[in-house]
């Protein structure tokens, strides 16, 4: 085993007890997503099957999960790796989570209520916290729970789902660590006016303002990678 492949296998949480195919799969998803493990990077069976003391069954069961969710890739004679987006692709889906986010958003505006505003405000408030000291790997998951909570009430759970199928495939690219702080400080900006848009029940409001921030946030992806490249550990 590589270091490489150590430094990201100490970031998998043992299971209490016995560890079953699904808490295999819960995890390897959890680090992939989370940007822990990096695009590109190997992922061996055998080093996965040993910290957590199962065989290779459920480790490549998981593996095929999270081919067939797009999160990881296979090559005959190498190997498992996470998958790694060219510039095009990674513009590509932000433009379906912006057109998944236009769908729920004005729905999500009617129904929501004193609890969705509490937690609204409370997730901006942490945004705020983490481009303060540009914590940016906080700041990037704290980006994504902010959209999430804006959408919550509108209560399309199909919708819900599919938004977090393609998230999940955008955020092992880390994207906002491709930006500069004066872009993500230009996101923050955004986000404030949704979260404006959204506290005053103004969804033509809000969709604007989301259409907005999508579209500013994948031309600075293009401007950082040149609207081509791989996302990848580089």
């Amino acid at each position: 085993m590589t270091t490489d492949e150590s430094a990201w296998i100490s970031k998998l949480h043992r299971a209490d007890g016995y560890a079953t195919g699904p808490y295999v799969l819960s995890e390897l998803r959890r680090v992939i997503v989370s940007g822990q493990v990096k695009p590109g990077a190997s992922l061996p069976l055998d080093a996965i099957g040993d910290f957590f003391q199962v065989s290779r069954i459920p480790v490549r069961e998981a593996l095929k999960t999270l081919i067939g969710e797009g999160l990881v890739r296979h090559q005959p004679r190498g190997g498992y790796t996470v998958t790694v987006l060219s510039g095009p692709e990674l513009h590509e889906l932000y433009l379906v989570r912006g057109a998944l986010e236009a769908a729920a958003i004005e729905a999500a505006t009617a129904a929501a209520g004193p609890d969705d505003d509490r937690r609204a405000g409370e997730v901006h408030a942490e945004l705020l916290e983490a481009i303060a000291v540009d914590d940016v790997p906080r700041y990037q998951n704290l980006s994504r729970a902010f959209h999430e909570t804006l959408l919550a009430p509108c209560a399309m759970p199909r919708l819900l789902h599919m938004l977090s199928l393609v998230a999940d495939l955008t955020e092992p690219s880390q994207a906002m660590s491709l930006l500069d702080a004066p872009q993500r400080a230009e996101l923050q900006t955004d986000h404030t006016r949704m979260l404006e848009a959204f506290l005053a029940r103004d969804g033509a409001g809000l969709s604007a303002a989301a259409r907005a921030h999508h579209g500013r946030l994948t031309a600075y992806i293009d401007e950082s990678r040149n609207g081509h490249g791989d996302i990848s550990a580089d």
